[in-house]
């Protein structure tokens, strides 16, 4: 019994890690690597000044897919009813910032359910 103990506390980083990295790559999913231009700092106010739109950076709002860390925490919740949102937040590897806001949007798509601290599958 001890030395498997021993072996899942040398494993646990690894794990930890991979759910880091798991959470990374979903993150970075639909991120598309561009050539840098020589644009100088605040050209898109002057182009915003003179009529044309700046381009939003970033990934579209609302292009969540099933290889995101919504998923990854719906995941979580359904194999660990219950779990609270510190503790979603270590085991994906992240700051729980992101899944106090998340969360609730979950919620009202019906993926999960609130039950006092913790969360539940739908």
């Amino acid at each position: 019994m001890k030395e498997i103990e021993g072996r899942l506390r040398e494993l646990r980083p690894l794990l930890d890690e991979y759910h880091r990295l798991e959470a990374a790559a979903a993150a970075l999913g639909g991120v598309e690597a561009r050539p840098v231009r020589g644009r100088t700092r605040g050209a898109s106010s002057t182009a915003a000044r003179n009529g044309a739109s700046a381009a939003r950076r970033g990934r579209p709002r609302g292009s969540r897919g099933d290889n995101t860390r919504a998923a990854q925490a719906v995941e979580l919740v359904r194999t660990r009813p219950g779990i609270t949102i510190p503790e979603l937040a270590e085991h994906m590897g992240i700051k729980p910032n992101y899944l106090y806001r998340i969360l609730p949007q979950l919620e009202e798509e019906g993926r999960v359910r609130r039950d006092d601290k913790g969360w539940l599958p739908a």
